[in-house]
C-alpha cells in the first residue's frame, strides 16, 4: 500500500550539510528495530529491485557495517561505516561509498516519537566538502532513500 508520508530531502546551495526527513505510522521501537535488526535491515535498504548483501553489521557503538547492494542487472555497488553511537533516541555513524573512496560523511538520525504511535526520522548528514554533498545528491540518493522507505512501510505493516 502505498505511503501518504513523503520524504522530505534539504540540500542548501553551498552547504556541506543535507537533511531528509521521513514519518512512519508505526511505533518508534519498530522504526528503530528495523535499523538495527540485520534480518529487517536487508529487506529495506535500498532502491525496490535491489538486493542486499550484507558483509558485516555490527550496530552498537564502535561497530562496524558493510554491506553491497546488487542491482537487477547484478551490478554491485559497496557502502561501509563505523557506527559512533546506537539508541532508541539516536543513531550516528560515517557512510562511505565504496566507488567514492574518501569521501566520508557523518550521519546522525534521530527517532522521534509522534501523537498516534507514529515516528518522524531525521537524519543529519555532514560531507567534507559541498562537492562531495551535491555529488551525493545528483548520485540518485534521493530516490534510494525514498523507495527503501517505502519497502520499510511494506515491513513495518506485515
Amino acid at each position: 500500500m502505498p505511503s501518504k508520508n513523503k520524504v522530505t530531502v534539504t540540500a542548501e546551495p553551498g552547504r556541506q550539510e543535507l537533511f531528509i526527513v521521513r514519518e512512519f505510522d508505526a511505533p518508534r521501537e519498530l522504526v528503530y528495530k528495523a535499523h538495527i535488526d540485520p534480518a529487517l535491515y536487508v529487506q529495506w535498504v535500498g532502491p525496490h529491485g535491489y538486493e542486499m548483501i550484507l558483509r558485516e553489521f555490527e550496530p552498537v557503538s564502535g561497530g562496524k557495517w558493510s554491506f553491497i547492494h546488487k542491482d537487477p542487472q547484478g551490478n554491485e555497488f559497496g557502502f561501509h561505516g563505523t557506527f559512533h553511537e546506537v539508541s532508541i533516541d539516536r543513531m550516528v555513524q560515517t557512510f562511505e561509498f565504496e566507488g567514492y573512496p574518501g569521501h566520508v560523511s557523518l550521519e546522525t538520525a534521530t527517532l522521534e516519537e509522534l501523537p498516534g504511535n507514529r515516528t518522524r526520522v531525521t537524519i543529519h548528514s555532514v560531507y567534507q566538502s559541498v562537492a562531495d554533498r551535491d555529488g551525493m545528491v545528483q548520485s540518485g540518493m534521493e530516490k534510494g532513500v525514498r523507495e527503501g522507505y517505502e519497502r520499510l512501510d511494506d515491513i513495518l505493516w506485515e
